[in-house]
């Protein structure tokens, strides 16, 4: 649990430190997470190379980036759901839908957004 009375730079230090574990507990228990970091680690030596401009390339490389923030709030959003129980309930499935429809949006625009700039 974090320091609450934590200030300055040791409430940086700690915040590095719990953002650190966030990504290695995505990585390790959402296969999504990991199947969409092989994809920016594909796309992005990609857009390097095809975007025209440097704003070409941040577009691509952006819009990879972020599909892999929304997946991570969408990941956050189903663990919570999870904690709280694993019986059905009408709004917890509604919350882990909407997620997924976040992580969609995310990957649409991104396709939306490749295409457009690479044709």
């Amino acid at each position: 649990m974090a320091n609450q009375n934590a200030r300055g730079l040791q409430r940086l230090i700690n915040a590095c430190i719990f953002s650190i574990a966030g990504f290695k507990a995505a990585w390790e228990h959402e296969e999504a997470f990991r199947q969409e970091v092989l994809l920016f680690v594909v796309t992005t030596p990609v857009a390097i190379w095809l975007g025209k401009t440097n704003i070409e390339k941040v577009l691509l490389i952006g819009t990879m980036i972020l599909v892999l923030l929304v997946e991570l709030l969408n990941s956050a959003i189903e663990t919570i759901v999870d904690r709280v129980g694993f019986e059905h309930h009408e709004l917890s499935g509604r919350a882990k839908d909407i997620g997924s429809a976040a992580v969609m949006m995310s990957l649409v625009w991104a396709a939306i957004t490749w295409t457009l700039i690479l044709l």
